[in-house]
């Protein structure tokens, strides 16, 4: 194990075992330089903190809800190597830019080279493994645009 190594374990348990969502948020802007990028306003929930978060840049007022995963890279090039005795496939590793004023549900998984556009809501269990680039609802596996954020907004008022 490196140092590098041994300090990104050491932070993650240290994450995990921050008892509040306000806590881990608070400890994510007190160690922002360890993102990309940290807007304002922003609620993390999940207990799992990112790999990489060097190549994560999220903007001003994003929600993040329990169980979202941040993945910025596979590990397909050690099957590759291991099947072919040779070690000249490289890792896949890209960024996720989430833009402002987003909802990401529970247990949503976010894949690698994914580009998340303003005023989103992506409900709970979703794979987003393509560019979202137009505002509204999106959800499923793989995420799929659902509705325009004034029709959710609409049927938001009217249940109240």
């Amino acid at each position: 194990m490196t140092g590098n190594d041994f300090l990104k374990l050491t932070r993650k348990l240290v994450f995990a075992m921050l008892p509040t969502s306000g806590t881990r948020t608070r400890w994510i802007y007190k160690h922002k330089n360890l993102f990309k990028h940290i807007g304002e306003n922003l609620f993390f929930q999940p207990r799992n903190f990112p790999d990489q978060p060097e190549l994560i840049s999220i903007g001003n007022n994003v929600k993040i809800a329990s169980g979202v995963v941040f993945v910025n890279h596979d590990i397909i090039h050690t099957m590759l190597n291991d099947k072919f005795k040779e070690n000249k496939f490289k890792p896949f590793v890209a960024p996720i830019k989430i833009d402002d004023n987003v909802m990401i549900g529970a247990n949503t998984m976010i894949m690698p080279n994914v580009h998340i556009c303003s005023d989103v809501i992506i409900a709970a269990g979703s794979i987003i493994s393509k560019n979202i680039d137009l505002p509204g609802v999106w959800g499923g596996i793989p995420a799929k645009h659902i509705k325009s954020i004034e029709e959710f907004i609409a049927k938001r008022l009217k249940e109240q």
